[in-house]
């Protein structure tokens, strides 16, 4: 297995000894560590530890002449085990780099490689995970289940949606319009039932759009987004010349009816049924039916 391509998967930046490797969630990260002067490792020992504190390490890898966490050797930390590996073609070179596998948050921080039957050498890695925030449901336990997204209220000029979801830890929620911006909501309620907890954050919105509810539990890593339509219709106050009575519009007749006063029919979907008549026999059937 060539290296090379591996360590480009991670950004590495140095400052005097110390290495950081920046990587993504989920993501490999390779933890460089070379002897020097170069030399076969093969028969030799190299032991990395994860920093917990000033006085617990973590067992991250160990290989000693052959023998290692991957081939029955004991006392790997669990959170390790079967996601570290190393690169054995490349040992003769002096080589003792690790890859671990499907990186998680609490994978960051400070390792070091040591060489224990070899002069005093260590290399210090420091690893910064960024977290990934994507649905995880099925994945870890207590991921919220995509919210349920209800309508209370629906009137001309707007509606009152309701977003509620539930899981442990309990989620936040938000409302987004179809750019993403974050909407002002409602104050968030929380309830119990059933032994579960739920939050429920209700919006009123005014204009058609696609409204998104995001729910976010940042402990888990865990985002779930749940999608509606809402059709909001827009009425004004008009006054038809040719009778002097006082109807209500919708805003699109409207503007179909003034354009084509002025001559120039243009698109309008929503009243296409109707831009066909003139104006005059056009507002006569609005204001009989």
């Amino acid at each position: 297995m060539e290296l090379l391509p591996l360590v480009c998967l991670c950004l590495l930046s140095c400052s005097g000894d110390a290495v950081r490797v920046l990587v993504e969630q989920d993501s490999d990260a390779v933890l460089p560590c070379l002897i020097s002067p170069k030399r076969n490792l093969s028969g030799k020992a190299f032991d990395w530890k994860k920093d917990e504190s000033r006085k617990e390490k973590k067992e991250v890898f160990l290989y000693d002449a052959g023998l290692h966490y991957n081939n029955g050797r004991t006392g790997q930390d669990e959170q390790f085990k079967g996601r570290v590996s190393f690169f054995e073609d490349e040992l003769q070179n002096g080589n003792a780099s690790i890859k671990i596998q499907n990186t998680k948050m609490a994978d960051s921080g400070n390792y070091s490689c040591d060489f224990p039957r070899l002069q005093s050498q260590t290399s210090i890695i420091e690893l910064v995970v960024d977290q990934v925030l994507r649905d995880r449901t099925g994945e870890v336990s207590g991921a919220a289940p995509e919210p349920y997204i209800s309508t209370l209220e629906d009137r001309n000029l707007w509606s009152l949606l309701q977003c509620e979801a539930h899981g442990d830890p309990l989620p936040t929620l938000k409302w987004e319009d179809s750019d993403n911006n974050t909407l002002p909501a409602a104050k968030t309620k929380i309830s119990e039932r059933e032994g579960r907890f739920y939050i429920t954050v209700k919006i009123t919105v005014t204009k058609t759009d696609n409204y998104r509810c995001v729910a976010t539990q940042e402990t888990l890593s865990h985002q779930v987004v749940a999608v509606t339509s809402v059709h909001v219709q827009r009425w004004v106050i008009g006054v038809i010349a040719t009778s002097g009575a006082l109807i209500f519009l919708p805003m699109c007749y409207l503007l179909c009816y003034i354009s084509q006063l002025c001559g120039s029919v243009s698109e309008c979907d929503c009243c296409t049924s109707i831009i066909l008549l003139s104006p005059k026999s056009r507002m006569m059937e609005v204001e009989e039916g």
